[in-house]
């Protein structure tokens, strides 16, 4: 482990750190605060970047900046812990459908927006 690694890691950190509350919200004042739409919304974002940039970075830029952009920046956009959180207190609040659809949604389209990521560079690119 070095040095510059790290530190890549902790300022891309900090930048997903500020997307991901500023998505969250306007996400939240654009479609409101009654499902957890903010977090949907930056988990799908940032899954639809990270299938489009991790074959381009897998070719073109250096270790370190892989880290910043996919360890850091993207993992603190992404917000599975926040996720995490939202869905067990509607199951406290004995919200299961607003649970389940929670769980449902951020699975279903994160993962989707990963394929489309990755399918669109590949059509942008030709790889």
């Amino acid at each position: 482990m070095n040095l510059a690694i790290i530190i890549s890691v902790a300022i891309g950190g900090s930048i997903g750190a500020v997307m991901r509350f500023l998505g969250s919200y306007y996400i939240n004042k654009l479609l409101g605060t009654s499902f957890a739409y903010g977090t949907l919304g930056v988990n799908i974002l940032g899954s639809f970047i990270i299938g489009f940039l991790a074959l381009y970075f897998e070719q073109t830029i250096s270790p370190n900046l892989k880290a910043m952009l996919v360890t850091g920046m993207l993992g603190a956009l992404t917000t599975f812990s926040t996720f995490s959180f939202e869905t067990i207190m509607m199951v406290q609040q004995g919200l299961y459908f607003k649970s389940f659809l929670n769980v449902a949604l951020n699975v279903i389209l994160a993962l989707s927006a990963t394929i489309l990521g990755m399918f669109l560079f590949r059509k942008v690119y030709g790889v």
